[in-house]
């Protein structure tokens, strides 16, 4: 019986406790078709004994029958879900798999190498902390290799771990592996990639995976798992960055309403002040509340301090406006707000991105429509040059100029994930067509303008803002 199985035999509760306290980290694999992907993930399960009885004899019998490594148990069939995945021995749709060690708790998603499913691989990097890069040691840095990386940086995943795999079928030749690992360290600096580690690996065989291999004694770093486990990930809190997109009005009864929301970044406390964006009303935090009866009454629930990712509901000391899509901000450190937006966009849909065309943006908790106006160039994530174009086909990389109906607070995506990038639905199919980074923010003289603004009267204002009050569910727009 392994430890883990003791401590849920002996004390499930402990045990549950003491794995709610532990660190999460997630982290994806990508690299080009065949170098291993999925077989490294289901090795790491294997080896850190994740893999329950019923879930090995089926993949043993897999195994026998598309296995692609002779007698040996085929590892990725323990990850490769789709049939067609198993068929042909490749990744297809993103495979999530979780699992967790003394120290910490994973998330895995285990992205497809092909090119026409580049979308697909952005969609497991976007909350991605890690991403390990696979390498065949037979064949080095290839061009999958370069995009995957470009889209790494790309979505700002700040840790890449270089896994140089098949180090078995080179003799695990150190001079192999330091020739590849100069050739990728150029790529980096090319990108702009910081934190970089690199580590000789046989997935097939386990060798440097859970354990340090003999078989590389001129290797003195620590094998993948324990790297992953003692990797610091942490992100300073800063205060001044304090960003909580509102996600509803909570209004219980006459005497209470909150502004509930899960915080983007940053930390706050009682008694700061806040404003709320894009109105600009200025005013202070009277309380938040993160647990239990969302009310005032239940002191216990009350707290001095908040921070990201902490889900709260917050009170004001004035009676200002603020509804589902503003953000409120510490007032001394305010995102632009513009309805202007640069912007690095992905086209996840097969049918084309049409300039001029009218989208639903989605960004946290605001949606609005708005307009590509202008393609400033398309990226070749291969060869990284740029081009011009007047359209974009699916898994398409292009740096936009957005406009929206009417402004947001927004930050750019290298300094805040959470605020800083956005969906686009198509508003006939109901289809998500792409995703986007902000990469700046034009200031307010320089907001375009997508529609006429109409006057409205003072009645209309007074029963606009009763809906968005009362309604929350109508996602009634500001006026």
């Amino acid at each position: 019986m392994s430890s883990k199985n003791e401590k849920i035999a002996l004390d499930i509760e402990s045990y549950l406790k003491e794995h709610e306290n532990k660190d999460m980290l997630r982290f994806l694999t990508c690299g080009s078709v065949d170098d291993g992907k999925s077989t490294l993930i289901g090795r790491m399960l294997y080896d850190s004994k994740m893999i329950f009885d019923d879930q090995l004899s089926a993949a043993q019998s897999e195994s026998e029958k598309y296995g692609t490594t002779g007698e040996k148990l085929d590892m990725a069939l323990l990850v490769d879900g789709l049939q067609s995945e198993r068929e042909q021995g490749i990744t297809i749709d993103v495979a999530y798999r979780f699992f967790a060690t003394e120290k910490r708790k994973f998330i895995i998603a285990d992205t497809p190498g092909h090119e026409q499913y580049t979308r697909n691989m952005v969609t497991g990097a976007s909350t991605a902390d890690v991403a390990i890069i696979l390498i065949d040691a037979r064949k080095g840095i290839l061009t999958q290799t370069r995009r995957h990386s470009f889209i790494v940086n790309l979505l700002g995943i700040e840790h890449v771990i270089v896994a140089i795999n098949k180090m078995d079928l080179v003799d695990f030749s150190e001079d192999v592996f330091n020739e590849i690992k100069q050739a990728y360290s150029d790529l980096a600096n090319e990108l702009g990639i910081k934190n970089t580690y690199y580590i000789p690996l046989s997935a097939l065989d386990g060798d440097n995976v859970v354990d340090k291999s003999e078989k590389t004694p001129w290797y003195d770093g620590k094998p993948l798992l324990n790297l992953l486990d003692t990797m610091d990930i942490s992100k300073e809190i800063k205060e001044e960055n304090f960003r909580l997109p509102v996600q509803y009005v909570n209004r219980p009864n006459l005497n209470f309403r909150g502004f509930c929301g899960t915080i983007a970044s940053g930390n706050v406390k009682a008694g700061d002040e806040i404003t709320v964006l894009p109105s600009g009303k200025t005013t202070k935090v009277k309380n938040i509340i993160n647990a239990g009866d969302i009310t005032e009454a239940n002191r216990s629930a009350i707290c001095n301090e908040a921070y990201a990712p902490m889900a709260v509901t917050i009170t004001t000391e004035d009676e200002i406006d603020i509804s589902r899509g503003d953000m409120i901000v510490h007032t001394k450190n305010m995102p632009r707000v513009s309805n202007s937006l640069k912007v690095m966009l992905v086209w996840m849909d097969e049918s084309s991105m049409q300039v001029g065309k009218t989208y639903d943006i989605k960004r946290a908790t605001s949606a609005m429509p708005g307009v590509f106006e202008h393609i400033n160039y398309k990226v070749d994530v291969n060869t990284y040059e740029r081009t011009q174009v007047k359209k974009l086909e699916l898994n398409d990389i292009a740096s936009c100029k957005m406009v929206l109906t009417r402004p947001i607070a927004a930050d750019k995506y290298k300094e805040n994930h959470e605020t800083g990038s956005f969906i686009v639905v198509d508003r006939v199919t109901n289809n998500t067509v792409g995703a986007g980074m902000i990469v700046d923010v034009a200031k307010r003289e320089e907001d375009s303008d997508v529609k006429a603004h109409r006057e409205y009267t003072k009645a209309e204002k007074e029963l606009n803002r009763y809906i968005r009050e009362n309604f929350p569910e109508w996602n009634c727009k500001t006026i």
